[in-house]
């Protein structure tokens, strides 16, 4: 297996040593590593670019975890191309189950997140049209290279949750989506207190953009996203009363998620009709280049 590994990292110094020396440690010294940073202002370029186990540093300009991925999919070389969080570090059994996974002819393989945050377990796969959908965590995952040149890379549309509207092609192309547990990874942030609040507007924005995106206009795409906002409002609702979240904060919570899903509806069902192929993607790896800002590549010398 030749695989390289995509790492994304936005001003988390000290948590892409752990990762970058655990990659080190535990993936054989010919595995390919990329880092894509940006924009950071924490100094993690010249961290990155005193490293000697750094294959190729790409600098980006765009807060986008999808122009991330795929800034770094332009230059992995591998048969096998892996993408994971510069605050995630590997356990001694990932690159294993990865090779693993691999070679009995899985399509895309992903692992358990522990640590700081809730961990990742693959979810129950879903019916939507007839069509099975895996999720994945888009921050522990490995494809066949095959796959993500089907797939055209990742949406650079959507800001959150790329990786779900990747799990919809995916499944749309017949490729499958397998667990490992050995595929483990650990992340440390968040022990004091968790992660920000997830950003509504822009997880409806989404959520109702892939679904039309992927499905068209059905009367089951407006029926889910509705039936999500109403189960997210309930649990606001409840914050509310406890106390935990202010009335107006959660007025303000409930515009932004019916005028982010409305505009999200429409661009995906825009989308849709931009790219009517099976891949889905009219905002993939090959619509542009001008993504890294700046690329350093240990590979030429």
């Amino acid at each position: 297996m030749e695989l390289s590994v995509v790492v994304s990292t936005l001003n988390d110094r000290e948590q892409l040593v752990s990762c970058l020396d655990a990659l080190a440690e535990r993936a054989p010294p010919s595995t390919e590593v990329i880092v894509v940073n940006g924009p950071s202002s924490d100094g993690t370029t010249g961290v990155v670019r005193d490293r000697t186990d750094v294959d190729v540093l790409v600098e980006i300009s765009e807060r986008n975890p999808n122009v991330s991925r795929n800034a770094g999919l332009g230059t992995a070389t591998g048969d096998v191309v892996a993408f994971l969080d510069g605050e995630y570090a590997i356990e001694h059994s990932w690159y294993e189950a990865v090779e693993r996974s691999i070679a009995n002819g899985t399509d895309v393989v992903t692992g358990p997140v522990t640590g700081g945050g809730t961990d990742y377990e693959l979810r129950t796969p879903r019916s939507i049209k007839g069509r099975s959908v895996t999720h994945f965590d888009g921050d522990n995952v490995a494809f066949d290279r095959t796959v993500l040149e089907a797939l055209d890379g990742f949406d650079e549309y959507l800001e959150v949750d790329g990786e779900r509207d990747c799990a919809h092609r995916v499944a749309g192309l017949g490729f499958d989506v397998a667990w490992a547990a050995e595929m483990a990874a650990r992340c440390e942030v968040g022990t004091d207190g968790g992660r920000a609040d997830p950003d509504w507007g822009a997880t409806y924005r989404s959520l109702s953009y892939r679904l039309a995106k992927n499905y068209g206009p059905r009367p089951t795409v407006l029926g889910r996203t509705v039936g999500s906002a109403l189960r997210d409002g309930f649990a606001s609702i409840r914050g509310v009363v406890a106390g935990e979240e202010k009335p107006t904060g959660w007025v303000s919570n409930g515009t932004d998620v019916i005028s982010n899903a409305a505009r999200g509806l429409g661009d995906g069902l825009r989308a849709r009709y931009t790219d009517r192929s099976a891949q889905r993607n009219p905002n993939g790896l090959s619509v542009r280049h001008d993504r890294a800002v700046q690329l350093y590549d240990r590979r030429e010398e």
